[in-house]
């Protein structure tokens, strides 16, 4: 097992989806932790449009149903966006937000 460089560190996905909150651009990890939350989302609300079936109440049915096509429309939104822009790495964000390894070619301002 080889040891991270400073050039390349150990993120943990935790910190990984704390970046992709915070810095432009979506990483892997936030966009799969995204995924998982539609997924919980869309069993949630099959849960409940079977309940507002066996209930037989019309109202409820057509407000469940309109909670889940805002849900598929906005996943796909999501995805086609993503698909345009493309995700952006762990380190590049760290670099962009100035949490990466100091780059020491650079010239100081200083001097």
């Amino acid at each position: 097992m080889t040891k991270p460089t400073s050039s390349q560190q150990a993120v943990s996905s935790a910190e990984a989806v704390l970046l992709g909150a915070l810095a432009p651009g979506v990483n892997g990890p936030t966009w799969s932790t995204v995924k998982i939350t539609f997924l919980t989302l869309g069993v949630c609300l099959a849960a409940m449009l079977g309940l507002a079936f066996s209930s037989s109440d019309s109202t409820m049915i057509i407000h469940v149903m309109l909670l889940v096509l805002i849900t598929g429309v906005l996943f796909f939104l999501l995805s086609s966006f993503l698909a345009e822009t493309g995700f952006v790495s762990v380190e590049q964000q760290m670099h962009d937000m100035g949490l990466g390894p100091k780059d020491h070619a650079e010239p100081s301002k200083n001097s």
